[in-house]
């Protein structure tokens, strides 16, 4: 079977790290290796990623720094070109991987069919959780039904070939003015690259709904990185719009039902 390493940028994510990586040392088949990327924290993220690193020394936990250039897409880039394995996956750092993460990345990856994967997410700081799992999976093969053969990748919780990685990367976007969807870019990329990407639904991960938390005006901003990201590479497929679609037509109730669980958690504190 596939090697699986896992790349994790970070930047100032001391509140949240830790469970993350707690969540990769459990996994059922072990990742081949962990590289958490620091890009520049200014809290304590660099000390709690050490403190996991001492407390499970066979985990295979390394931490790496980028501290040339602040943001994403240069972090992500270094943790990438230094990974080993087969397959790279590539996650957030408020990602919470299912035990069963990397063996089913291993699995997908097994036959060689497939370039690139990704898979829905579980946001585990809604209520109905496994529900809430069933919508994200759906509404995740909608926009690939909507996109026809174009299969998106999703950066809280996706997975590379080693080698197609290494076929794209110099052509990646640098995207210095961060207005890109960084996930997206590299989706492109493999497309063009003739690298198949599929959609895996037992591919599960947890992550923080806290993008519901912006206000509608930023996550207008989020949603038009897809359009900026397209016009970077000159694609205008109307159904490649489908994620902006599923996202602009989702957030509202999704933004409403988070403030009110906001307003009940106080109230009950």
């Amino acid at each position: 079977m596939p090697t699986v390493s896992i790349v994790v940028p970070a930047y100032n994510e001391e509140a949240v790290i830790e469970r993350c990586l707690r969540a990769i040392v459990r996994q059922s088949v072990p990742a081949a290796e962990v590289l958490v990327v620091d890009n520049l924290s200014t809290d304590g993220t660099r000390e709690v990623v050490q403190r996991v690193i001492d407390e499970n020394p066979a985990a295979g936990i390394r931490l790496l720094r980028q501290d040339a250039r602040q943001g994403l897409v240069p972090t992500r880039n270094l943790g990438m070109d230094a990974a080993t394995g087969d397959v790279l996956g590539r996650i957030d750092a408020d990602t919470v991987l299912k035990p069963d993460w990397v063996a089913q990345v291993s699995h997908a990856f097994a036959t060689g069919s497939m370039d690139a994967v990704s898979g829905p997410v579980e946001y585990y700081d809604l209520p109905l959780r496994a529900i809430g799992q069933q919508i994200d999976d759906r509404l995740r093969r909608l926009q690939v039904k909507l996109a026809g053969d174009f299969v998106f990748l999703f950066g809280s919780n996706m997975a590379v070939r080693a080698s197609a990685w290494r076929d794209v990367r110099e052509f990646l976007c640098d995207d210095e003015a961060d207005v890109m969807h960084e996930d997206l870019d590299i989706a492109i990329h493999l497309a063009l690259g003739g690298h198949r990407i599929g959609y895996c639904s037992d591919m599960v991960a947890g992550m923080s709904a806290r993008r519901l938390d912006d206000r509608p005006r930023d996550f207008r901003r989020y949603v038009d990185r897809f359009e900026n990201t397209y016009a970077a590479h000159d694609i205008r497929d109307v159904r490649l719009r489908a994620p902006m679609a599923v996202f602009l037509g989702v957030y509202p109730a999704l933004h409403v039902h988070r403030r009110v669980q906001a307003r009940v958690r106080a109230l009950r504190g």
